[in-house]
């Protein structure tokens, strides 16, 4: 999940209608400034609030502008209020405009270097490639060379990202309590079965008692001559007794093996919901990581926490356009990455000295062969040495193991 925007669901009430002219009258030549963000649509300004700055941002400027109860208000109306401000250039938008500035000054930096409209529509698409969508998102669209078609080619995409992330979340939440719905519907089936399995084994003891009885009574001494018939007739009964008590006892075996069955299903899904249940916090904890690291800013080092001093992590598998973006990330915080594909063109043979010489070992479970994954746990085991399967070969995913440091 490499794109995280703060408020997805902002975004979509906008509408590529909702966006400036696209009449060729309307456009002016390009200057050498940079478009403040009073200047720009209004109807821009909702995306990006939303995406180029965390709810602790907002928070923080807000206060300082002395919104009434900026620090307890909710996200959605503290979201309402910036949106409401950035288009007024003496009412915060000025100092909206300076917090995106200094947020996201590396990407307006490179930005700038591009002389042509071509070549900002290049840097946003590396930008996309990377995953770092924010600070190219605020670049581009204040960026002097940019036109109304470019515009709406990068709007569209945020928006469309927004929804892919808030979709992504709902079908897993759904999944959830669909699964949770059908184990409470296989408990109520198994107490249903459990009632029934205690009345037929209740019947069958009644049974039982009734047909002892029966045979006490023809065990004792025979009367006069003509109990001959009386003794055929409780015979024909005691056979009955047996009869129904055997059909009892084969219906009660039937109703405890389909017993066991729907304890068995049962058990099933509630490993699914288990894993449900971890996969929805382990995207919580990547979204509050990614959350935290751009609430920080991707170059912002200073009071960046360093867990990993001293460390070495090993890093097996992943995409190999990623291992520099994780070298960054675990070199920020102290720490030192050694790295290996898993065999694809390094050999495998390198892996029990890479796993003696770090502290802890990640593998996206997603990406890595299986050969690779078990020849690393079996290292890690061997060698005293803890490892991470990580759910994904994402930026996410590391973030998130090294805020849990």
């Amino acid at each position: 999940m490499p794109f995280q925007a703060t408020h997805p669901a902002s975004l979509a009430p906008l509408a590529a209608a909702a966006l400036p002219s696209s009449d060729a009258s309307t456009w002016t030549a390009p200057t050498d400034a940079r478009d403040r963000l009073w200047e720009l649509s209004s109807n821009l300004h909702c995306s990006i609030i939303g995406t180029c700055l965390s709810t602790a941002d907002l928070r923080s400027v807000l206060a300082k502008l002395g919104e009434p109860a900026a620090r307890t208000a909710s996200d959605h109306d503290l979201h309402g209020r910036a949106v409401s401000r950035a288009g007024r250039r003496e009412g915060g938008a000025k100092v909206l405009h300076k917090l995106l500035d200094r947020k996201h000054a590396r990407e307006v930096a490179r930005f700038d270097k591009a002389a042509t409209t071509e070549a900002v529509r290049a840097l946003w698409r590396e930008a996309v490639a990377r995953g770092e969508i924010p600070g190219a998102y605020w670049a581009v669209l204040t960026h002097p060379f940019t036109d109304h078609r470019l515009v709406q080619e990068v709007f569209g995409e945020v928006h469309m990202l927004s929804h892919l992330v808030g979709r992504s979340v709902r079908a897993d939440l759904r999944r959830l309590a669909q699964l949770e719905e059908e184990v409470g519907a296989r408990d109520a089936v198994i107490a249903e079965q459990e009632a029934r399995i205690r009345a037929l084994t209740e019947d069958k003891g009644a049974l039982t008692r009734a047909l002892a009885a029966r045979e006490t009574e023809i065990r004792e001494p025979a009367g006069p001559a003509d109990s001959a018939p009386v003794i055929r007739q409780q015979e024909e009964v005691i056979a009955a007794l047996r009869e129904r008590a055997g059909r009892a006892e084969a219906h009660a075996a039937a109703l405890a093996e389909r017993r066991a069955e729907l304890e068995r299903a049962a058990a099933l899904l509630a490993e699914e919901v288990r894993a449900a249940a971890e996969r929805e916090e382990a995207l919580r904890s990547e979204r509050d990581a990614l959350e935290a690291e751009l609430a920080r800013g991707l170059d912002d080092d200073a009071g960046l926490p360093r867990p990993l001093v001293g460390q070495r992590l090993l890093y097996v598998g992943g995409r190999p356009r990623q291992v520099a973006q994780v070298r960054r990330l675990v070199e920020r915080r102290g720490g030192i990455l050694l790295a290996h594909d898993g065999g694809v063109e390094e050999s495998a043979t390198l892996l029990p000295g890479l796993v003696a010489r770090a502290d802890l070992v990640l593998f996206p479970v997603d990406c890595v062969s299986h050969d690779a994954a078990g020849t690393v746990k079996r290292c890690c085991r061997e060698a005293d040495k803890r490892f991470v399967a990580l759910r994904s070969a994402s930026l996410a995913g590391v973030l998130s193991v090294i805020a849990a440091l």
